[in-house]
C-alpha cells in the first residue's frame, strides 16, 4: 500500500479500503432495500484491520461520486445503494459468479478500438487508456485496442465526449493473420502471475492472512478474486495453456466462498445494523 491511499489496513498487501467496501455492499447490501448504519460498518472493516477514519472517509467519498445515498433515523446516518452504484455492484456479480475464469464461448469476434488524440486531450486520451484496460481491451499496436469478443464501450466514449475521434469495429482475423497473433496484445505471463499469486494467498484457506473470522476472510477473498476477474481480459480458451492458472483459481474461489458463505452471514447479522429504504 501507499501512503497515498489513506486506507488504514493493517496489512500492505490488502487491498483498498473503497475495493473492500464495493465487495461488502455487493454481499450484504445489492439486491436488498437496505441501508447500512455507518458504525456498524465500521465494526464489520475493524476485523480487516482498516481504521474508523478510513471507513468514514471511504463512505464520504462514496456518496460524494453519486454512488451511496444518506438516510438519517435520529443521530443515526445510514448508508444506501444509489442506482449508480448498483450498475457497478451487478457488473462485479456478474464477473464473479456468471462469467467464468475462461472464455469457451467464444465465437471468434474481435472488437477493435482505434484512436488519434491531439496532444490538448491528453487527459482524455490517459483516461480512455486505463478504461479499455479496465474493459478487458490490450493494445495490439499504436493507437489500436482490441478485446475478445462485442464490447460496448458506447457509455466510456460518451462520458469521454471523444465520438469524433473514436473508431470502434468488430472484426474476425483473415488470413495471413491468425486469431493466436492477436493474443500477442495481452501480457498473458503476467496474467497467469496474478492467478498463481492468488493461489499462494488462499491456498491455505488463508491462514497466513491472520484474519479473525469467515466475515473477515469472506470480504477479502472476495476482494482478490473480484479484482482478478477485473483485470482478466477473459482471453479465448482455445489460445491459452491447457494448464492455465485461472481455472484451479476460480475452483479455489468458489470452494472457499462456499465453505464461508453461513458463517460469515450469521456473523453480519450479529453485527449489522439495517435500516429498511426504498419501500
Amino acid at each position: 500500500m501507499t501512503s497515498d491511499d489513506g486506507d488504514g489496513a493493517a496489512h500492505s498487501s490488502s487491498p483498498r479500503p473503497q475495493s473492500l467496501m464495493f465487495s461488502f455492499l455487493g454481499v450484504y447490501v445489492l439486491g436488498r432495500r437496505v441501508a447500512v448504519y455507518s458504525g456498524s460498518v465500521i465494526d464489520v472493516f475493524a476485523r480487516l484491520g482498516v481504521t474508523e477514519e478510513a471507513v468514514r472517509s471511504t463512505l464520504t467519498r462514496m456518496v460524494n461520486r453519486g454512488l451511496l445515498a444518506r438516510h438519517r433515523q435520529g443521530r443515526k446516518t445510514y448508508f444506501g445503494l444509489t442506482p449508480k452504484a448498483t450498475g457497478v455492484l451487478e457488473d462485479g456479480r456478474r464477473r464473479v459468479w456468471e462469467t467464468g475464469a475462461v472464455n469457451r464461448d467464444w465465437d471468434g469476434t474481435w472488437t477493435l478500438v482505434g484512436f488519434s488524440l491531439p496532444d490538448s486531450l491528453r487527459g482524455a486520451r490517459h483516461d480512455l487508456r486505463s478504461r479499455l484496460v479496465w474493459a478487458g481491451f490490450g493494445l495490439l499496436q499504436s493507437g489500436l485496442w482490441i478485446a475478445p469478443g462485442v464490447k460496448d464501450v458506447t457509455g466510456t466514449v460518451t462520458e469521454l465526449g471523444l465520438h469524433e475521434h473514436v473508431t470502434v469495429l468488430a472484426a474476425r482475423a483473415l488470413k495471413p493473420t491468425e486469431s493466436a497473433d492477436l493474443v500477442r496484445a495481452f501480457d498473458t505471463p503476467r496474467i497467469a502471475e496474478r492467478y498463481r499469486a492468488f493461489l499462494d494467498r488462499w491456498h491455505d484457506g488463508g491462514t497466513r492472512l491472520g484474519l479473525p473470522d469467515d466475515l473477515a476472510r469472506q470480504l477479502l477473498l472476495h476482494t482478490d478474486w473480484l479484482g482478478l476477474v477485473r483485470q482478466d481480459p477473459h482471453l479465448p480458451a482455445e489460445h491459452l495453456p491447457a494448464d492455465w492458472p485461472a481455472i484451479r483459481a476460480e475452483r479455489a474461489f468458489h470452494e472457499l466462498a462456499r465453505a464461508w458463505e453461513e458463517p460469515a452471514r450469521a456473523l453480519a447479522a450479529a453485527v449489522l445494523d439495517e435500516l429498511p429504504v426504498g419501500r
